[in-house]
């Protein structure tokens, strides 16, 4: 009899937290355009995962008696300039967007969201100094600063690599993919951090002195514990909506940094350098340039709207 008072509340804030999260989905459920959005994303998802095994074509394939094909039933989004299947090109480069996308964001968010929380929670000389990193980030042009990263970084990782491949003979050092993706991931990430940084700054403000932080340390428990288990669920929130926001972004970032050489770079397919590609012959075969394009715009718009229903539904006071 004596524990029950104790558990009982516990069952109610667990309670309130489900019907929160279900009364969000239903108000997001009633949204016709974000559900719409949430269905394009999943298939995006869904060809990025599965669809590089059910092409007809391999990505790299060329045919160069099929150079510049219009759109046809063997070739749905017509051939390039060397032969190779558009649609495949576009299938894999849906990968090569949701797996920087989602790494990219992935470790904006969690930078952004543990200087912020820190900033927030002890205020002060911190507070001062993340802000003064988040501004000095945001006030350099984001192209500018990942030029500067890849013209900088690029060589000595290079040479690192065929450092270690002299040394093991193991041809993974000979791969110029994966010093493409580490620097795009890198790069990247640190010009996208400032924005989730700011968001959870903001949110810790106005948690910080409210009564269950000030009762968690009240009962001893120490600063990483009240900042990860009180503060920052706290605020999740918002960070779901900027991270699906960000997602998006990361995207077309991707595809212009690909675009204009300095993101991924062929023979892996992205919608960018397709892009790139496409719009030096777009005259004659716009096909090259169009199919890239709208699937790109496609996935931006579709993050855009999903956003925007999850912040109606997260938040309905500031929904119209």
């Amino acid at each position: 009899m004596t524990d029950q008072p104790a558990i009982a509340p516990l069952a109610a804030a667990d309670d309130a937290t489900v019907s929160l999260w279900r009364d969000a989905w239903t108000r997001l459920s009633r949204n016709k355009l974000a559900v719409a959005s949430l269905a394009v994303i999943a298939i995006l998802a869904l060809v990025a995962i599965f669809g590089p095994w059910l092409t007809p074509y391999d990505f790299l394939s060329q045919d160069l008696e099929a150079r510049n094909l219009s759109p046809n039933w063997a070739h749905p989004f017509g051939t390039d300039e060397l032969g190779r299947d558009v649609f495949s090109r576009v299938i894999y480069g849906t990968r090569t967007a949701f797996v920087v996308a989602i790494v990219v964001t992935g470790i904006a968010a969690t930078l952004g969201v543990v200087l912020g929380a820190v900033a927030g929670y002890f205020g002060g000389l911190i507070d001062r100094f993340v802000m003064w990193c988040t501004d000095t980030t945001m006030s350099v042009p984001q192209l500018l600063l990942v030029v500067v990263i890849n013209a900088s970084l690029k060589p000595p990782l290079v040479n690192f690599m065929e450092a270690q491949y002299e040394l093991t003979r193991n041809p993974f050092f000979r791969n110029s993919i994966i010093v493409d993706f580490v620097l795009v991931f890198g790069s990247m990430a640190l010009i996208l951090w400032p924005p989730y940084a700011r968001l959870i700054r903001a949110q810790v403000l106005s948690i910080r002195n409210r009564p269950y932080v000030t009762a968690a340390r009240a009962l001893g428990l120490s600063t990483p514990i009240i900042i990860s288990r009180y503060v920052i669920p706290n605020s999740i929130g918002p960070l779901i909506v900027a991270i699906s926001a960000g997602l998006g972004n990361a995207m077309v970032l991707e595809s212009a940094f690909s675009f204009l050489g300095v993101g991924v770079n062929p023979p892996i397919p992205s919608w960018g350098n397709m892009i790139s590609d496409g719009l030096q012959v777009w005259r004659n075969h716009a096909h090259l340039l169009a199919a890239p394009a709208i699937v790109l715009g496609l996935a931006t718009v579709a993050f855009s709207f999903l956003g925007d229903g999850l912040n109606d539904a997260l938040n309905p006071k500031g929904s119209k």
